[in-house]
């Protein structure tokens, strides 16, 4: 080649040498900023991780609900036809003392059982003060001093519907004494005497179910 020509050459390839190299590093450049296809996932220290992922049992938050009482079902005695003493069955709540009975009967029939002709013969205001678990085959009854206004036939039967509530739950057997704010009182039986004693449900055997 003549060496005028080789002279002209040699600067040119420079220049392509100088290109190529800087080609080279941006692409090197552009590698090292670029976003990874791919990440390997490492392991994080312990003192990073939050305490409570490090807990194998974490706490549970739980609700505590009261249980309903449990419900029982009793007898308590309403006047039906030709004023017959009518059971009827009532839910109170277990243990279901004597005074809940009482009370349960003291509220008097439903609309459903006033309508088949069940009724009471104890005014609204009439209310149970108290009543004894059963001593010796005897319960003491406490009313209040309504319970006392109760006049006529109404009355007799009005201690024949305690008098059955209370022993078709304590026994058969059971005998009633009758107080009026802690006052013992007498009551009335069937054959219309009038009793201090204590009064058992076979003095009423003409109302009796």
């Amino acid at each position: 080649m003549n060496p005028a020509r080789r002279a002209a050459a040699r600067p040119a390839r420079c220049r392509l040498a100088t290109l190529a190299s800087l080609v080279l590093a941006a692409g090197v450049a552009v590698a090292g900023c670029g976003i990874p296809t791919q990440r390997v996932p490492s392991a994080l220290a312990r003192a990073k991780v939050p305490f409570n992922l490090l807990d194998p049992h974490p706490p549970t938050t739980t609700t505590t609900q009261p249980k309903p009482s449990s419900l029982v079902p009793v007898k308590v005695f309403f006047s039906g036809k030709n004023s017959q003493l009518v059971p009827v069955q009532r839910y109170v709540a277990a243990p279901a003392p004597l005074s809940a009975v009482v009370d349960a009967m003291l509220a008097g029939p439903t609309n459903a059982e006033t309508s088949l002709g069940l009724t009471t013969a104890i005014p609204a205001d009439v209310a149970v003060l108290s009543v004894t678990s059963p001593q010796n085959g005897i319960v003491t009854v406490d009313m209040n001093t309504a319970f006392g206004q109760i006049t006529g036939a109404n009355s007799e039967l009005a201690v024949a519907q305690i008098v059955a509530t209370v022993a078709t739950e304590a026994g058969l057997n059971t005998g009633v004494l009758f107080e009026i704010d802690g006052q013992r009182t007498s009551v009335p039986i069937a054959n219309g005497q009038q009793v201090a004693g204590p009064v058992y449900l076979i003095e009423f055997l003409n109302v009796a179910p």
